[in-house]
């Protein structure tokens, strides 16, 4: 991200530059002249009504989705948060889109593929607002010497890249052609190679959150939340996702906790580091009392009472962190079903197109 995003921050401006350059050199520097010939001259119906089109269809435009993901990338790596209470390490980071004509399918509802453009454009704000920080450093791991090579005991080469291993997503309800909606998506859990996301898609402005970590925009003030508040959230829920996504530098797996620790966003742990212990490498509960474990029944999300404290230990990490992956686990089981592929030993139906 270093690199990539100057450069394409450079390439866009320069593209915008010569852009307007080239339009005002073929009319002679005269825009005003220019414009009223496209809104009046001949054609112009076809022109208006191209331009129309394309306003209601912005999100199925060409490189719409590349402008998306890359804009949450620059943006978050331009303007960097400010620094987060740990606790905002299993928050909502919340992203807001509609439908467009071109997303709908024969009923007129968003198209189930299209979720996962939107995901895309979610989870990145998610992950480079949440862990920006930590992505800016190892970004530099040469220089900061925070992954160490098990072999050579130097700093492991190599660039940065995430990639996206697995996606799940359970619909509920449709949504309607320009229905404005909510992604609500979050840290559920992570093992040592896989870091778990969650999204609900959300109907929007029904869920309000009781208050905000800081997004570096006026917000609403904190509130109380209330029994209400509960009862209502799971009718306004559209849709649920689950993904999963590994950071790598170069061919070497990263682990999910370095980046989070780095983000400021871990407390520290007695004994062993968050990667030592369990078979997972990622710390076990052994020394938690008896009671502490019972909480992990409780419904999504830590205790009111740890959130409401400024006392966020390992403990309350390591709780939310297992009771999310009482569930990713069940997703990463999903993994073993390509052995079920058998090349169509007993047969195939035929070979369909057009595909």
């Amino acid at each position: 991200m270093s690199v990539v995003v100057p450069v394409l921050s450079l390439a866009a401006a320069a593209s915008a530059a010569y852009a307007g350059h080239a339009v005002l050199a073929r009319h002679n520097g005269d825009v005003q002249a220019w414009l009223v010939r496209f809104l009046t001259g001949p054609g112009r119906t076809s022109r208006l009504l191209l331009l129309l089109f394309m306003a209601l269809n912005v999100k199925s435009l060409p490189f719409v989705w590349t402008a998306r993901i890359f804009g949450a990338m620059i943006r978050h790596t331009l303007w960097p948060r400010k620094p987060l209470p740990q606790r905002a390490l299993f928050h909502y980071s919340i992203t807001r889109s509609r439908t467009s004509l071109m997303e709908t399918d024969y009923n007129f509802h968003k198209s189930n593929s299209t979720y996962f453009a939107d995901l895309d454009a979610s989870r990145t704000h998610l992950v480079m607002y949440l862990l920006g920080p930590g992505v800016a450093a190892l970004g530099q791991n040469a220089k900061n010497k925070i992954v160490m090579s098990p072999e050579t005991g130097r700093a492991m080469p190599g660039s940065l890249g995430v990639g996206l291993g697995a996606v799940f997503c359970s619909f509920r309800k449709e949504i309607a052609p320009y229905q404005p909606y909510e992604m609500w998506s979050r840290v559920l859990a992570w093992d040592r190679k896989w870091l778990y996301v969650m999204t609900h898609f959300v109907v929007k402005g029904k869920v309000k959150p009781a208050s905000f970590d800081g997004s570096g925009k006026p917000e609403p003030a904190a509130r109380e939340w209330t029994a209400a508040d509960e009862a209502n959230l799971q009718k306004h829920v559209i849709a649920t996702a689950i993904s999963k996504y590994v950071f790598k530098l170069g061919r070497f797996t990263v682990h999910p906790t370095f980046l989070m620790e780095h983000s400021g966003l871990l407390p520290e742990r007695p004994g062993e580091s968050w990667r030592g212990g369990g078979p997972e490498a990622v710390g076990t509960m052994a020394d938690l009392d008896d009671d502490e474990a019972g909480e992990d029944d409780e419904a999504e999300g830590v205790s009111v009472s740890a959130e409401a404290s400024d006392a966020w230990t390992w403990k309350n990490v390591e709780r939310e962190r297992r009771r999310g992956m009482a569930l990713a686990s069940q997703f990463a089981a999903l993994d073993d079903a390509g052995e079920l592929f058998n090349g169509g030993k007993n047969g195939a139906l035929g070979i369909f197109g057009p595909g």
